[in-house]
């Protein structure tokens, strides 16, 4: 990452173009722990990336030992402000953090995309972070979905793994596929055992929001989105690798 990057400013919502949706966190954030809870282990956890707590605060659900780095300090205090005492804030790059301990679980969510550089995280996270039996959890959101390739098709965006104006401004850097985000993974040294999708996803966040508040989504709709982004992972929101520490 680069220290001149004004991260409590990549924050901001952008007019109609906003950092974290409604469909994110009631949607989303509820199917990435349940896609998640099969393979945690016992023990602590990393949050990489924490934002404004909403995901922290379901991982706390399942972690008495909760430690979180983040960029933006505001983010942090809003974070704060949900969350128990009991969750250990670093305030930090990550290319900066010193860590006490090594971890079980290390979660990355939505967090790669923005980097400069990715595969240096990785490698800190593979060779100085993860316990030697731990779990990286790493999500991103994909390409390939088909909001997305409906985007191209209609000529608002250029191709699939573009970076729009808005993602640019919120910081994003990359938009991963499955085989791009496997390749970084592997080419830090990590050993990837599980690849998956979470969510098969046609429309944009924007209308996700506007549908949320109907009642033509309902609880059965959702769930079967849900399962069929297992099926066809490339057609997902977003992409979930499961990885676990190589040597070196």
């Amino acid at each position: 990452m680069n220290s001149e990057r004004d991260y409590n400013k990549e924050l901001i919502d952008i007019g109609d173009s906003k950092y974290a949706y409604s469909f994110d966190i009631d949607v989303m954030h509820p199917f990435m722990i349940r896609s998640f809870e099969p393979f945690f282990n016992p023990g602590n956890v990393l949050e990489l990336g924490s934002f404004k707590g909403d995901f922290t605060r379901r991982l706390n659900e399942y972690f008495d030992d909760l430690t979180c780095v983040e960029a933006s300090d505001l983010a942090i205090s809003e974070a704060k402000l949900k969350l128990d005492n009991g969750v250990k804030f670093v305030n930090s790059l990550f290319e900066n953090a010193s860590l006490p301990s090594r971890y079980n679980n290390v979660v990355l969510t939505h967090v790669l995309e923005h980097l400069d550089d990715p595969i240096f995280l990785l490698k800190r996270i593979n060779y100085e972070w993860l316990e030697e039996n731990g779990r990286l959890f790493l999500v991103c959101p994909n390409a390939n979905a088909p909001s997305r390739q409906i985007a191209v098709k209609m000529g608002l965006i250029s191709h699939n793994s573009a970076v729009t104006k808005s993602e640019a401004e919120h910081g994003h850097r990359c938009t991963y596929t499955l085989d791009t985000l496997e390749r970084d993974a592997v080419t830090a040294g990590l050993n990837v055992v599980y690849r998956s999708g979470i969510f098969f996803k046609a429309l944009a966040n924007f209308q996700w929001d506007r549908l949320l508040q109907t009642d033509i989504i309902t609880k059965e709709y959702l769930e079967a989105c849900y399962k069929l982004g297992q099926q066809y992972p490339d057609l997902c929101s977003s992409i979930f690798l499961l990885c676990e520490r190589g040597q070196k």
